[in-house]
């Protein structure tokens, strides 16, 4: 019997006591880590798209063949067909004509100088047309000239080849009423600018802002045009001809209101040049990126083929009418915007259905 244990002196402080228990220890209640279950779960990254389909993107092959048409330089020996062609048939209907009224004078001298009189007021007419043609086709190649003067002072920086280009301008619109008011509001601020840029830029702002407003309208109205023709004519070249007189009748407007006069010749011949214009910039090869931004993929596929194809072939030709205006204007884009393709294509789809706004 072991002895009871000692008390411990008066005055001292009685310490905690431990006590160890051999005791098993208790089991865990939570069941054990699966690894299976967080190996087979997937990442944010592995999860399907939203509003994805498989439906075909929608291609604008209305204004694909419209580019082949008019972008495609005919070879050497097709101009030169062409060309000889045209020179023998003139010839030949020449010929022909003269012989009618050599044997008419002959026969029936009356109707002999009648014919004299029509076949010289033809003459007189096609030369005329002829004319026309090529004042157009010179009013063109001065904007472009304007153009050339315009980078080249700002690259140098020179003052007095910014007022030179000024000038240019300005005779280039000095017959143009409608816009006597922005020419007195330059002739009144030029003397206050002191740099090319600064100068440049006062050009643009008042002589050619209002004109951008009207070239962005008859875009508008383009694409507005062949996005509905395309949607809703189902004949086969059908689309592709309105397509055609579109884009030529837009391009041809951008010309006149930038001061520019395109004949029929010369408006073809400026078709060529925007849709070279529109290849050098390198717009033609980004036109699947146009596709998915604007016709928003294979949800508008799916949604309606001819109606994507629609509002693709619009976009298209909104790009075409922005090349249009980087051929047609005089200067390049300084400090007004550049127009943008859809912001265009939207305002044209707003058009289409009554809800444009005309401010």
């Amino acid at each position: 019997m072991s002895p009871p244990p000692k008390a411990p002196p008066p005055g001292t402080r009685r310490g905690p006591v431990l006590l160890e228990l051999d005791e098993a220890p208790r089991p865990d209640s939570r069941p054990p880590r699966s690894e299976t279950v967080l190996d087979d779960l997937q990442s944010p990254a592995d999860a399907p798209q939203i509003d994805v389909s498989d439906a075909p993107v929608p291609q604008p092959r209305t204004m694909q063949m419209v580019t082949r048409l008019v972008g495609r330089p005919p070879s050497r020996l097709t101009r030169l067909f062409l060309n000889a062609g045209a020179a023998l048939f003139v010839f030949l209907l020449g010929v022909m004509a003269l012989d009618f009224i050599d044997g008419l004078l002959t026969r029936m001298p009356l109707l002999g100088w009648i014919a004299v009189a029509l076949f010289a007021l033809f003459t007189l007419a096609a030369l005329g047309m002829a004319l026309r043609e090529w004042r157009a086709w010179r009013r063109i190649a001065q904007i472009d000239g304007l153009q050339r003067q315009a980078g080249a002072a700002l690259a140098a920086d020179s003052l007095d080849q910014a007022r030179a280009v000024t000038d240019g301008l300005v005779a280039l619109y000095a017959r143009r009423a409608d816009m006597e008011w922005q020419r007195q509001r330059l002739a009144e601020r030029r003397a206050e600018t002191f740099d090319a840029q600064t100068l440049l830029t006062l050009a643009e702002a008042e002589l050619l802002a209002g004109l951008d407003q009207q070239a962005r309208r008859e875009i508008e109205a383009a694409a507005r045009t062949v996005a509905a023709t395309t949607a809703l004519v189902p004949l086969a070249f059908a689309d592709v001809a309105a397509a055609l007189a579109a884009n030529l009748r837009m391009i041809r407007r951008m010309a006149e209101i930038y001061g520019g006069r395109a004949g029929a010749v010369g408006g073809w011949r400026l078709a060529r040049t925007v849709m070279t214009h529109l290849i050098a910039t390198g717009a033609v090869a980004a036109g699947d990126d146009l596709i998915h931004t604007v016709a928003g993929g294979g949800i508008l596929a799916k949604l309606s083929r001819r109606f994507g194809e629609g509002l693709v072939n619009g976009a298209l030709t909104a790009r075409v009418g922005i090349a249009a205006m980087e051929v047609c204007r005089p200067l390049p884009f300084l400090a007004q915007p550049r127009p943008k393709v859809g912001n265009l294509v939207t305002r044209g789809l707003r058009g289409l259905f009554g809800t444009d706004d005309k401010g």
